[in-house]
């Protein structure tokens, strides 16, 4: 199994919440990557079965220039079984809360198999470990239904 979590982060909020949700999955017992998003190797997305997405929102509800080509990738490779999730920050304040996590959740669930999403209020606070924990348990509950599936027809 292959998983990957591609993330960009501009205050450190992201990379906070991201790098949770990296141990968390490795708590599971899940082998996962944790690449920035200049890191990723863009050109081989279609070999990870998993990929979870974590951005910030910029300006107006926007997308981060950095995170353009990877959002580009998901529309134009074959992506369809690939699993994918979406953790953002932002700040409420603004009319579009964690806008860049609606962008990539409408275009994922189009181009691959969305599990889930999650916006968080700017940094981590107590309150976002069980949500944190509950993103990473559906991942890992598909996860384990789609091994023992293909366990099963190997029989």
């Amino acid at each position: 199994m292959t998983m990957a979590i591609v993330y960009s982060s501009k205050t450190g909020n992201t990379k906070e919440v991201v790098h949770l949700i990296w141990q968390l999955f490795l708590e599971e017992k899940i082998d996962v990557t944790l690449f920035r998003v200049e890191e990723f190797p863009i050109m081989d997305l279609t070999n990870y079965e998993a990929v979870v997405i974590g951005t910030y929102t910029w300006g107006n509800g926007e997308i981060p220039y950095e995170m353009m080509k990877l959002y580009r990738a998901f529309e134009t490779q074959d992506v369809k079984t690939v699993l994918t999730g979406v953790i953002g920050t932002g700040d409420s304040g603004y009319p579009k809360f964690c806008g860049a996590v609606d962008e990539f959740k409408d275009m994922l669930y189009v181009h691959t198999n969305l599990m889930v999403t999650l916006k968080l209020e700017l940094s981590l606070q107590r309150n976002d470990m069980v949500k944190c924990q509950r993103f990473v348990n559906i991942f890992v509950n598909e996860l384990s239904r789609r091994q023992r599936i293909g366990s099963q027809s190997m029989d």
